[in-house]
């Protein structure tokens, strides 16, 4: 099987006309109504949130009942192209990680050429910040330029007025389903008991906004004007294949962020991005040569003590590989938006930062438990002044 079939089942909120919005799982084209189907009052709920409470017994549950629907053909499937998608659950809280090392290295060397392109606390834990939920926003949502204070190159006093160097950001979010209690953390290797599924997710960012407020406690509203996610949530559940080793940690995590396996145990999933601007690929980010695992980004997210809720979202960073054509923002594409990105026939196309009218659409891909490859749901956005 593969793309959206019976060993993917992702689920979403959609709704028709004159219905209101409930959950949903696609199959091929269409999707299974699971209200109808089932008849489970969680899934009439307008939110994936009070289904994701109950934990992985009711997940393992409703997983099994919809496959065995699929695999005796007793449902009825109604058409997507008649169907409204949803932001597919309600966002408690947003976090952005920093996890590519690929990434981290190469923005450093663009910032500061001449010193050790990582930070000395880089390694040591999975940096992030945190973000705002209500600019959380359900793909093909559209994203209007953001306005902030900025200083021009050599200038030294701020304007405010529209970015100029907008940006995108290919990652990969995490929604966690079962809470924690407060004061508790949670261990690296318990990732499945918490988290619900996938999503794919760009963190839209206005690097000039970003370089000028950042410093000394980081991004702000360079960053909060729009996160756009996938309409569908792949399910941990249909990812058993897809986990890979990580290229490896140099120094071994404190232990609270270690796995228990080891330093080696650290794993991370094979998935395969596909960056398309104004319909040009411009680049195919492996998220498998990321540098923390989702497990530890979930560790350190709680290891203060601070509580999961069910629906925080967290994001792995930007994700870029080791070759130019595998890098996820724009600001590595354009080199700080010194040379233009490709155009439609291979050449440049005279563009660095993202212009108005364009769409950006992130495409994800990860193997499949039964041989072929899942197509997760897909971000797209386009930028309106």
């Amino acid at each position: 099987m593969s793309d959206f079939g019976p060993d993917h089942l992702p689920y979403g909120v959609f709704s028709t006309p004159g219905t209101p919005p409930r959950v949903g799982v696609r199959l091929g084209d269409g999707v299974l109504d699971l209200a109808f189907e089932t008849g489970r009052e969680h899934f009439a709920a307008p939110s994936l949130n009070p289904f994701m409470a109950l934990g992985p017994g009711a997940w393992a549950e409703a997983r099994e009942e919809v496959s065995a629907l699929v695999r005796d053909d007793d449902f009825e499937l109604l058409p997507l192209s008649s169907a409204t998608l949803h932001l597919p659950f309600e966002v408690a809280d947003y976090v952005d990680f920093y996890c590519s090392e690929h990434h981290a290295a190469g923005v450093g060397r663009l910032f500061r050429p001449d010193a050790e392109p990582l930070l000395p606390n880089w390694r040591h834990l999975p940096v992030g910040y945190h973000g705002r939920a209500g600019s959380v926003v359900v793909s093909g949502t559209p994203v209007a330029r953001p306005w902030g204070q900025q200083v021009e190159a050599g200038g030294e006093r701020p304007s405010y007025a529209p970015s100029r160097r907008l940006d995108l950001e290919a990652e990969l979010g995490f929604v966690v389903g079962a809470p924690s209690a407060p004061g508790s953390t949670v261990a690296p290797d318990a990732l499945a008991e918490h988290v619900f599924g996938v999503v794919g997710l760009n963190d839209w960012s206005a690097r000039d906004v970003q370089s000028w407020e950042y410093r000394p406690l980081g991004p702000f509203l360079g960053k909060s004007f729009a996160t756009s996610v996938s309409a569908w949530v792949t399910p941990l559940a249909a990812l058993d294949a897809a986990w890979v080793p990580l290229p490896g940690q140099s120094p071994a995590p404190l232990p609270h962020l270690a796995h228990a396996a080891g330093a080696d145990a650290a794993v991370g999933l094979d998935l395969a991005v596909e960056v398309e601007v104004d319909g040009v690929v411009v680049s195919r980010p492996p998220y498998a040569s990321t540098y923390w695992s989702p497990g530890q980004m979930l560790a350190h997210l709680t290891s203060n003590g601070a509580a999961l809720r069910t629906g925080d979202l967290f994001a792995s960073g930007t994700i870029s590989g080791p070759v130019p054509d595998q890098v996820g923002s724009l600001l590595e594409l354009t080199a700080d938006g010194t040379r233009p990105r490709p155009g439609a026939d291979g050449s440049a196309a005279g563009r660095t930062w993202l212009e108005d009218g364009e769409e950006v659409v992130l495409r994800y891909s990860a193997p499949s438990a039964t041989g072929g490859r899942l197509t997760l749901g897909e971000v797209a956005g386009r930028v309106v002044g």
